[in-house]
């Protein structure tokens, strides 16, 4: 007899709706993966009566109970799809004393309540996965926690938010001005009806904050992090990008500095200039990479959708049957899987601190001298000018 999991889904959204879409598509693959099948028992919604849905369901599955929705005992894992902070961290915390396992995919929760959750987790003995959280299909998550965990990983570059990566590959190609393409982007579904998060820059610095306690063993206020976002960007600023050899990408910076285990740790996001020669300076549209340079395995790139139904809805089912594995070594009587160490307070750099090259443009007026008085401002400041056009 074919054992089963259950499944419990908060929201049925576009992710929600890829997960129920995955899990019947590949129903029997799972099964022999995993020796069980994965069986959603119950979702919860915000409006049951809702007659249009990404997929169709059960309508006997549907309700708008959170908290029993949780709380079922026939349901072994909660899979949080809800979005925001504040719901989505309630039903997350209540899942846990419930005892059960959770999937996530929500990186705004993990980024500024994940001290609190995994701590929860450990007292409670379950598991908390979170694939999907960063960089959607792209299983960078597990790269890091498993695939180098027997590495140190000395500095990452990432483009993790897809929309802005979008924008500005469209404006590189068309020299369009960023508000024409951000419209288009809007049109496509690239786009939020409110895009600030990810033009902003703020998707990614909550990204940037998981990746940093993974890398790093260190939380990070998502709030500290120097955050720049790419709406600064106008077509001559990738006119000079051209004349110098490089692109212009949104990236998630982060290094550690002095002692590997303790020193300081540099944490950034902003547009920058990459060389046009660099990995990541042909990863163009939607997509994502992360770019990792560690101390054994040395430079590293792991590249694919960051978003999308199917994409994210991948990462959430391999987390589910990870979970079911371990589940069921449980039962066996193997020891529970390692916990990730323990965060170390580290020191977060500010951006006075890290010394890198800027690029720098000046609208001034046409006359004799000012040239000179630029140069002698920036020098007065320590400032040394690489090139001039």
């Amino acid at each position: 007899m074919t054992r089963t999991i259950g499944i419990a889904l908060l929201g049925l959204g576009n992710v929600g709706g890829g997960v129920v879409k995955l899990l019947e598509a590949n129903a029997a693959a799972i099964a022999a993966r995993l020796g069980a099948r994965l069986e959603v028992r119950a979702i919860a919604v915000r409006d049951v009566a809702k007659a249009q849905r990404v997929v169709e369901v059960d309508r006997g599955l549907l309700s708008a109970d959170v908290d029993g929705t949780v709380a079922r005992p026939d349901v072994d894992i909660v899979c949080e799809l809800i979005g925001g902070t504040t719901l989505a961290r309630r039903a997350t915390l209540a899942a846990i004393a419930a005892g059960k396992h959770v999937v996530t995919a929500n990186k705004a929760l993990l980024a500024e309540h994940g001290a609190e959750i995994f701590s929860a987790a450990e007292r409670a003995g379950v598991d908390v996965y979170y694939e999907a959280a960063v960089c959607g299909g792209v299983p960078v998550i597990r790269v890091l926690r498993e695939g180098l965990a027997s590495d140190r990983v000395e500095a990452l570059h990432g483009i993790v938010n897809g929309t802005s990566n979008y924008i500005l590959t469209t404006m590189a190609a068309t020299r369009r001005p960023f508000a024409d393409i951000l419209r288009d982007a809007q049109a496509l579904g690239y786009a939020e009806a409110d895009p600030t998060l990810d033009i902003g820059g703020g998707d990614a610095a909550h990204k940037l904050a998981i990746l940093v306690n993974l890398c790093f063993g260190t939380i990070v206020d998502v709030a500290a992090i120097p955050t720049d976002g790419i709406e600064i960007v106008e077509p001559i600023d990738l006119d000079y990008a051209d004349m110098w050899g490089y692109v212009i990408k949104p990236l998630v910076i982060a290094r550690a500095h002095g002692d590997p285990a303790t020193g300081p740790i540099e944490a950034r996001v902003h547009p920058a200039l990459v060389p046009a020669s660099w990995l990541l300076a042909d990863v163009g549209g939607a997509k994502n990479a992360l770019y990792v340079q560690s101390y054994a395995l040395g430079p590293s790139l792991y590249y694919g959708a960051g978003a999308g139904m199917l994409p994210t809805a991948m990462s959430v089912v391999s987390d589910m049957i990870e979970i079911g594995r371990n589940i069921f070594a449980r039962v066996a009587g193997a020891p529970r899987p390692t916990r990730p160490r323990p965060a170390q307070p580290r020191p977060l750099q500010s951006i006075a601190e890290i010394r890198t090259r800027y690029y720098l443009r000046f609208g001034v007026h046409d006359r004799p001298g000012v040239l000179g008085q630029l140069m002698t401002i920036l020098g007065a400041h320590r400032i040394s000018i690489a090139q001039v056009v």
